[in-house]
């Protein structure tokens, strides 16, 4: 099911959904076009709207049969999700990524696709269009950054560890003493900004590890497989693989080795 052709045809159909609903709209949102869903940290604008209905429709024309889990069709109608426990192949889908990001004009926002089945993420695709940064990732296929192969490496040997957090607006009281765990001595914690990004900061080395206390699949599933194809590791709280469709125990880590995804999930536990 996925091949050269598959790959580069998603990333052509990711450029044209920016190109068209996104990057127009950077910079010239009208407050009109700005709402919130949950709360001031949970923003959909119309360019999230507009590029996910683009994707959708061009997505499953690649692949007839396969369905659409898009975080906009979820919240307006959350039976969508129920998708990623059926049969047929799920395009994942996070239209803009780093929302509040592209609100206030910066540039640290990107399109995530992935395309799962039976649980298990095929491929990925990530597009940071400000900065005009592809990575796409093939399980057992490796990762790429445009078009270069993508590694992680391992962290410095006794340097502090960099490790991105979730925002407090995100966490149960439980999850926030669970992160505590990572203010000590030889980690260095920030809140997060796109999720995406994050991941992809670990997939090429820039940043140590992730640690998240959300499961939604379109935030995740792209960022997972681009760290593991990069030769990354993650695992849940529970010391467990993440599970794409839910019910996992948080927070979980994606880290740039597997020795610190441990570290990462010990620290996560003495939090508890």
């Amino acid at each position: 099911m996925i091949d050269d052709e598959l790959i580069a045809q998603v990333e052509k159909a990711v450029r044209k959904a920016t190109a068209d609903e996104v990057m127009p709209r950077w910079r010239q949102l009208g407050d009109d076009e700005v709402v919130q869903k949950s709360g001031p940290h949970d923003l959909v604008t119309v360019a999230d709207q507009r590029a996910e209905e683009h994707l959708t429709h061009a997505l499953s024309e690649l692949l007839p049969g396969s369905v659409v889990v898009g975080e906009e069709a979820v919240h307006a109608k959350p039976a969508t999700y129920e998708a990623l426990h059926g049969d047929a192949p799920v395009w994942i889908v996070d239209p803009v990524d780093g929302t509040r990001q592209f609100v206030r004009g910066e540039e640290g926002f990107c399109t995530l696709v992935a395309l799962a089945r039976f649980g298990e993420v095929l491929a990925s695709w990530t597009y940071a269009p400000a900065l005009d940064v592809m990575a796409t990732a093939r399980r057992r296929g490796g990762a790429l950054l445009d078009g270069e192969a993508l590694r992680s490496g391992s962290p410095e040997p006794g340097a502090p560890l960099r490790v991105a957090t979730s925002h407090p607006d995100f966490t149960t009281e439980e999850q926030k003493r669970a992160l505590l765990g990572l203010r000590t001595e030889g980690v260095e914690p920030r809140p997060c900004g796109s999720a995406g990004l994050e991941y992809l900061a670990v997939a090429r080395g820039g940043l140590d590890a992730v640690a998240f206390s959300w499961e939604a699949a379109w935030d995740h599933a792209a960022g997972l497989l681009l760290v593991a194809e990069a030769g990354g590791a993650s695992a849940t709280v529970a010391d467990e693989p993440f599970r794409l469709a839910g019910g996992n125990a948080l927070p979980f880590t994606a880290a740039r080795d597997a020795a610190t995804a441990r570290r990462m999930v010990g620290l996560l536990r003495a939090g508890r």
